[in-house]
């Protein structure tokens, strides 16, 4: 059976209920948010090409520099000024230098840092290599000039003796040196490869952000100066500067552009004290042996800036599945109109703190408050009840120790459904109009009951749930009332009723059973209204009892309302 179920849920269609609502202020909200919400997706899919299929760049670098510096005593020319290997995608330019000439392998005194600094012999420890020194002492203290001693070291002697960078820059006239730059990319998905170096390319020409945006020749002054820094400056103490080439590539063929846009920013912590080593420096040497075969070297401390090259950037293409799926996914926006006018029309209070009749209407109309599983399976019972001097249904979830009678519950407004159809049934007594209030007068005076009875109707029971009267205050019971009669125990309709849902029903060989529970059922109707209230819906006593009267069993018992869980 349960595999029946499935297979016919898979041919089943199920749908939302839609409450529509005729109002200027409403409607005009619901508008306007619609239009925003359509205005941003559209800018969103027209500027970031959302309807586009994307790849990042696949790329390689090739840099070439030149330029010739000339300082007080030398000429320096690209081979000099120019380190290859310091980094991928990467160059360096030397900027200043200290030059430590004829350096050997021999004893001689340490600089005389705080810790070199000595008086006797004690204060040096042979052996000892310091981080900042420049080779291992020897365990004597000599002197380093007039007026200081310093351990004296195995390293390359003399050693280097001066610590702070020259200023001005000995080769600050490199800002004028310029750099070109060959970048090659591929796009994978698109099988599109492309270079920065544009199809007329002159070689005269130099990056300019306005007059040359496409030209691959850069000054260093010019790169330095768009990344916010001056050159003489940062060719002191060295520094980091990144060169941003970024692809943004369309290659849809109605707005095929593909060019590099370039970009320039430092890197490094210029506001670094000393003690943190700002700027960007290191230290090389230059090897060469004397004609006696004694190997000398010149140690060079350089200064310089490095330029990393940083290359990023996408491509797109038009794909109809990825505009399908941008769309799809922001139709949810669309619901932000309802959400929004839900919460107006939902909200319990107006503006002026009072209840809104409109509000409650639509409350009603849209909601429906019903008990979750878990609350039900806690062993609670459910019931719904109504009566002829109260208005509303009682749905009670609480029963009392004496009777269904006495419990309090909550009110819930009547599912009205068209039972007035029943007016054009052929057998009914057109003489009492249902819209005339006198049909539902009761009739007849009460009498003597049980203590919980109001209508003098009622028989003695021994379940809770079955000690119910269809009146709350003493007054004439239902069942006397002509209405009552006509709906609930006329056999006519009664019959009509039951060939109505079986036309092969065999009324007249069935017995009063099947009359007897379409009563039940057509009292529930016209009591309780259309709706799935039925299982838990508890017809009074005074009123099951007059039906039992009016179509008894044959054995003469009677199952009773069973309590529901």
């Amino acid at each position: 059976m349960a595999a029946c179920s499935c297979l016919r849920s898979v041919f089943e269609f199920e749908t939302n209920r839609v409450v529509r609502i005729y109002s200027v202020w409403y409607g005009s909200l619901k508008s306007i948010i619609h239009f925003m919400v359509f205005l941003y997706v559209s800018i969103v899919l027209l500027a970031d090409r959302r309807y586009q299929k994307k790849d990042s760049v696949i790329s390689s670098m090739h840099v070439k520099v030149k330029g010739v510096s000339q300082t007080e005593n030398r000429v320096w020319d690209t081979a000099e000024y120019t380190i290859p290997g310091q980094g991928v995608n990467s160059f360096f330019v030397l900027t200043n230098i200290i030059t430590t000439e004829n350096q050997t392998q021999r004893l001689c005194p340490e600089f005389p840092f705080a810790k070199a600094v000595c008086t006797t012999d004690k204060s040096c420890m042979k052996g000892r290599v310091d981080p900042q020194g420049n080779g291992i002492q020897t365990g004597k203290c000599v002197k380093y000039n007039r007026t200081i001693n310093t351990c004296e070291v195995s390293a390359w002697c003399p050693v280097e003796s001066t610590k702070a960078a020259p200023t001005p820059a000995i080769l600050d006239s490199a800002e004028n040196f310029t750099v070109l730059i060959k970048n090659n990319i591929h796009f994978p998905k698109f099988d599109y490869t492309t270079t920065n170096i544009p199809p007329k390319f002159n070689i005269s020409c130099t990056y300019n952000k306005h007059k040359a945006p496409l030209c691959p020749i850069f000054r260093l002054r010019d790169i330095l100066q768009e990344a916010g820094e001056k050159f003489s400056e940062v060719a002191v103490q060295g520094g980091i500067i990144g060169i941003e080439i970024n692809w943004d590539c369309n290659l849809d063929k109605w707005g095929h552009r593909c060019s590099p846009n370039y970009g320039f920013r430092r890197l490094d912590d210029k506001r670094a004290n000393e003690a943190l080593y700002p700027g960007y420096n290191f230290r090389f040497a230059r090897y060469y042996k004397q004609p006696g075969g004694r190997e000398e070297r010149t140690l060079i401390k350089a200064y310089g800036i490095r330029f990393d090259i940083l290359i990023f950037g996408t491509a797109g293409k038009f794909d109809f599945f990825e505009m399908v799926v941008y769309i799809g996914s922001v139709l949810s926006y669309f619901g932000l109109a309802q959400l929004a006018v839900d919460c107006l029309l939902t909200s319990p209070m107006s503006c002026c703190c009072k209840p809104d009749p409109v509000k409650e209407y639509y409350y009603n109309k849209k909601c429906q408050e019903v008990l979750g599983p878990r609350w039900l399976e806690s062993g609670q019972t459910l019931f719904y009840v109504t009566f002829v001097d109260e208005p509303g249904i009682l749905m009670i979830d609480k029963l009392s120790e004496t009777s269904l009678q006495t419990n309090e519950g909550r009110i819930i407004d009547k599912h009205q459904g068209d039972f007035m159809q029943s007016s054009r049934l052929p057998y009914w007594d057109r003489t009492i109009s249902p819209q005339n209030p006198e049909e539902l007068q009761l009739l007849q005076n009460r009498r003597e009951g049980p203590s919980w009875c109001c209508c003098g109707k009622c028989r003695p029971a021994d379940l809770i749930w079955e000690r119910l009267c269809c009146r709350k205050t003493d007054g004439p019971c239902v069942t006397t009332s002509p209405l009552f009669v006509q709906l609930v125990l006329s056999e006519p309709v009664l019959k009509f009723a039951l060939l109505y849902k079986d036309p092969l029903l065999d009324v007249t060989g069935a017995g009063r059973k099947p009359f007897r529970h379409c009563a039940y059922e057509q009292y529930i109707r016209w009591r309780f209204g259309e709706g799935d209230l039925g299982a838990r819906a508890v017809i009074p006593n005074c009123c099951r009892w007059r039906i039992r009267d009016a179509f008894p069993s044959e054995n003469g018992e009677y199952r009773g309302f069973g309590k529901k869980k």
